[in-house]
């Protein structure tokens, strides 16, 4: 779309009023499982099924009375996921990128936070007493961080979803920035276009 880019944190808070800001967490923690026994899974990543059936991460817009976007986020968080979030909290340290979507006057921020395996079967344990599951939330889904041999099946599938603004762009990045991906699925990754 026109207008829509990326955009440092610095010129995203720099923007006149008017401009409102989203912010979104990637949650991930290391899975030393192995699917069928032989299939690596490294990481268990989150996302979430949405009101429109789209994917996305948790979070969402940040109120005139949270203090910061990551007060904002955090409290996102406790909504859509459930108290389990109480044992983290998600900070500037955490943040990844922002992306300006001009049409809409929306700047989403988007971070990443590593959890314990505990902390992360905590929160896909009590999402479903979370106060927007139902309504905000469908529910909780893995990434699959690995290629079936078809060299379809598991990520390339996923990534055929569709993902909510920049989401499937952000997955991406965090996927390849913070080496989540086996370096074997990242040669055999044939990314399929944007939806």
């Amino acid at each position: 779309m026109a207008g829509d880019r990326k955009v440092e944190l610095s010129e995203a808070l720099a923007l006149e009023p008017g401009w409102r800001h989203a912010c979104h967490a990637l949650l991930y923690a290391p899975d030393p499982h192995k699917l069928f026994g032989r299939i690596p899974k490294r990481f268990a990543v989150l996302m979430q099924m949405r009101f429109d059936g789209r994917l996305g991460f948790p979070g969402g817009f940040v109120d005139a009375q949270d203090s910061s976007l990551e007060d904002g986020l955090n409290r996102e968080l406790l909504e859509e996921l459930g108290d389990a979030v109480s044992a983290f909290r998600v900070e500037r340290s955490d943040y990844r990128s922002s992306h300006l979507a001009a049409k809409q006057r929306v700047v989403a921020h988007f971070y990443a936070k590593r959890l314990t395996p505990e902390q992360l079967q905590a929160v896909e344990t009590r999402a479903p007493q979370a106060k927007d599951h139902g309504l905000e939330v469908l529910g909780l889904v893995r990434v699959p961080l690995y290629i079936l041999r078809d060299g379809v099946g598991g990520l390339p599938t996923f990534l055929e979803n569709s993902f909510i603004g920049a989401a499937r762009e952000q997955l991406l990045d965090a996927l390849l920035d913070l080496e989540l991906l086996d370096p074997g699925t990242i040669a055999n990754l044939k990314i399929p276009a944007s939806k």
